[in-house]
């Protein structure tokens, strides 16, 4: 397998860092958003109804009614925003860190599949099976886990912390299945190697078709969706394979991931990877003290 430098200097490497960029539309500015997809304020109802049939007559003539997106290109990069072209949301610098950790296991032979809890459009997902196809990786698999219907309803009596959540009721966190394949098969990625599993992650995690993970990232963006996936999922995570935290940054997520590792006495290192990623490698069956970076 490649050294890190001849990693960082070969046709992978460069095709890899194409990918990032278009899979997070970095290579663009964000498009406007659409005056009839804005949800301004209650206190804005008399404008927000002038502003959609002025919307509704510029559709006849086949025009659009915009505003800009009003972020910075630091926002974009970082993944503080839900873009609306972009086929993942995560920014650059959690997919240098996928980048990374898989680099890694594969350097090291760490035995497993990978996978994704919580994958919207598949982004971070075509993105680990971009890393294997570059590298000519056979015989390891990508598993997209989703319900595909957006987040659950939160279950305040088993999951306290989530009690309240909204993120339900936000629509384009729903993306459909097809949609996602869609997103593979335009990159040139599907294949038998990419196995769906839809369905609430407490119904299709515990049965998931495979003995040994080798990088495990979480993002379910809930107490309850983490903690069902860790239960579910850690156990299969090889020794020297990573576990990657999307949503640490929202309190639910933090909360499970905290008390999982505490209650299963996981001492390993949680690294930073920006704002909100977190991840730690596992050393040891049933977690250890230590890490180690990527």
């Amino acid at each position: 397998f490649l050294t890190q430098d001849e990693m960082n200097h070969s046709a992978a490497h460069l095709y890899l860092n194409l990918m990032k960029q278009v899979l997070s539309f970095s290579l663009w500015p964000e498009p406007p958003i659409p005056l009839d997809e804005i949800r301004e304020p209650e206190r804005g109802r008399w404008r927000r109804w002038v502003g959609r049939r002025i919307a509704c007559v510029l559709k006849r003539r086949g025009l659009q009614l915009v505003k800009h997106a009003g972020c910075s290109d630091e926002e974009r990069r970082s993944g503080r925003i839900w873009p609306r072209s972009a086929d993942t949301m995560i920014g650059l610098p959690r997919l240098d860190n996928i980048q990374r950790c898989i680099e890694s296991v594969l350097r090291e032979n760490i035995e497993g599949d990978f996978i994704e809890t919580g994958v919207w459009r598949g982004g971070a997902c075509i993105f680990m099976k971009a890393v294997l196809t570059a590298y000519g990786v056979e015989g390891r698999r990508v598993f997209v886990a989703d319900s595909f219907q957006g987040l659950p309803r939160p279950d305040g009596d088993k999951y306290p912390a989530d009690q309240g959540d909204l993120l339900h009721t936000f629509e384009a966190l729903a993306v459909p299945l097809d949609e996602v394949r869609h997103n593979f098969r335009k990159y040139g990625l599907l294949d038998d190697g990419v196995v769906f599993l839809p369905g609430w992650f407490k119904d299709t995690l515990p049965a998931a078709p495979m003995d040994k993970l080798a990088v495990l990232r979480l993002d379910g963006d809930l107490y309850g969706s983490t903690m069902e996936a860790l239960v579910a999922l850690y156990p299969k995570l090889s020794a020297g394979g990573y576990c990657i935290v999307d949503d640490y940054a929202l309190p639910g997520c933090q909360r499970a991931v905290d008390d999982f590792r505490r209650e299963h006495g996981i001492g390993d290192e949680l690294e930073t990877v920006d704002w909100t990623g977190r991840y730690w490698r596992k050393t040891a069956l049933h977690g250890g003290a230590g890490g180690v970076d990527a």
